[in-house]
């Protein structure tokens, strides 16, 4: 009998590890204010920055058309992709975090790298964070991170106790956000002083050096690759300037391309690209004052949004659609394209479910696995609604063709912005067809009265409920306003 147990439990044991080896190494690419045309690919007749490396790890992957960030600016973004639950439910209601702030991500909140590693993964994150953090010293007082109004950031040797490590992460290595990417923190420590020309590059290093490392091992690994870019400050690095012929955002673009390329052949060159499964995609879409928007449209024909309205920050969709490129070999059919509806926040269920973890109740409360989707594109399921938010905290609900507005304006920067279209009587409301009119141009909402009352209620619904999967009703950590009706201060932040 004691034979017998012993053989079973080493028999046990040897599927375990056996699985184990054969669970996927999961990468998520994360670029910062990459607009959906700004990857040729994606919009070939009026996309003219060229990026090549993405555009053949399309070819080599599911691309889906209608996929959205859960914010159209990037710490709510952020938030989301790591928690599968709406930004909005947590206290930043507009706008984005800076510095020295208590995190935005609860600590007692499963992330995605907490529940990979229930799962025997290893989990990094690289690069931009930006979901608040603190800079103390010895004696666990706080650094003044400003002088002035200069942002001069944390001395090196600072520590940083609420930083990714404590959310999940086994190591990190990156930077907060944009305005103090010059502080370089490794695993809780600030280790470097670094010029932001040369943070791309950094960060193309050090996720090559962590997948090379991490090869031998034999145990999967989730990967958080975060980059800087084409966020500002827009800064190609030397090898890059004038590459494109369009400007340094152009040249950013295609820098940024080119890094995406490196992680991928890092995974080639070590054996490990046909059990990687790779998700590339961006934050939210462009930013129309960086990069100078308008004037690629009229001097290059090349629109960022693609044939989108809008930009980063806006309800409307160049605000919040965003490329999203799914690569699996022997899973995922090459050169596909997947014409449903998902959005980020679906990245904790889908991910959950490859690695065979069980989410309770309170975890990823606002995600569906599109994990069916991606074995077959063909593959119908009953998720169907994506709620959007704009940075002024502006709401919006998208149920299958139909998409809902509560704003008279961009909820953005764009024109007309919220104060303006009040003023000159736009409706409050905004109703389109995006099947008829992706470009949504054209308001429905005063012929369809009955349509805008039913996804108003249906989003009331997934706010009061604290979900929008099914399941045992949540608490928001605040009382949650959909109906803003004053425009934010926000209005005017770039």
């Amino acid at each position: 009998m004691k034979r017998t147990w012993s053989t079973i439990f080493f028999c046990l044991l040897g599927l375990q590890l056996a699985l184990a080896q054969t669970q996927p190494n999961i990468v998520y690419i994360i670029c910062d204010d990459l607009g959906y045309g700004d990857i040729q690919f994606l919009n070939p007749e009026k996309g003219k920055i060229l990026t090549p490396r993405v555009d053949a790890l399309a070819s080599e992957a599911m691309t889906f058309t209608d996929a959205h960030s859960a914010s159209a600016v990037c710490t709510p973004s952020r938030y989301a992709i790591l928690t599968g639950r709406y930004n909005w439910r947590t206290r930043l209601q507009a706008g984005v975090l800076t510095g020295g702030v208590d995190p935005l991500i609860a600590q007692d909140l499963t992330t995605v790298p907490k529940m990979l590693k229930k799962a025997g993964y290893t989990t990094a994150a690289i690069g931009k964070w930006h979901l608040g953090f603190d800079y103390v010293d010895d004696k666990g007082n706080s650094y003044e991170l400003y002088e002035g109004k200069k942002m001069i950031g944390a001395p090196i040797g600072a520590t940083v106790p609420n930083g990714p490590i404590s959310r999940g992460f086994d190591s990190y290595i990156g930077f907060h956000h944009s305005r103090d990417m010059q502080t370089v923190v490794k695993d809780d420590k600030v280790i470097d002083k670094m010029p932001p020309i040369q943070m791309l590059q950094f960060l193309g290093d050090q996720a090559e050096d962590y997948i090379t490392k991490a090869t031998p091992k034999n145990e999967p690994f989730f990967m958080y690759l975060a980059l800087n870019s084409p966020h500002s400050p827009v800064v190609p690095s030397e090898a890059w300037q004038g590459k494109s012929g369009m400007g340094d955002y152009a040249d950013f673009v295609m820098e940024t391309d080119d890094v995406v390329g490196r992680v991928l052949d890092a995974l080639e060159k070590n054996g490990i690209a046909d059990n990687t499964l790779v998700f590339f995609t961006s934050d939210n879409g462009c930013s129309e004052p960086v990069s100078k928007a308008k004037q690629l449209e009229k001097n290059y024909g090349h629109y960022p949004s693609a044939d989108f309205r809008g930009y980063k920050s806006d309800i409307w969709e160049g605000g919040h659609r965003i490329p999203f490129i799914v690569k699996w070999p022997g899973v995922i059919e090459p050169g596909t394209t997947n014409n449903q509806l998902i959005c980020q926040t679906n990245l904790m269920a889908t991910t959950a479910q490859i690695a065979g973890v069980a989410l309770d109740d309170s975890t990823g409360v606002d995600s569906y696995s599109i994990l069916p989707m991606l074995k077959n594109r063909k593959t119908k399921t009953d998720y169907k609604l994506v709620v959007h938010h704009s940075i002024n905290g502006k709401f919006s609900i998208r149920n299958k063709k139909w998409k809902l507005e509560l704003t008279p304006g961009s909820g953005g920067w764009s024109n007309p912005k919220d104060n303006k279209a009040i003023e000159i009587g736009l409706p409050a409301i905004q109703l389109y067809n995006m099947q008829k009119d992706p470009g949504e141009t054209k308001n429905l909402s005063e012929k369809h009265p009955k349509l805008v009352e039913k996804l108003t209620v249906e989003l009331v619904r997934i706010v009061e409920n604290g979900r929008t999967t099914s399941g045992t009703a949540q608490a928001n950590d605040v009382t949650v306003d959909i109906f803003k009706n004053k425009a934010s201060k926000q209005d005017t932040a770039h």
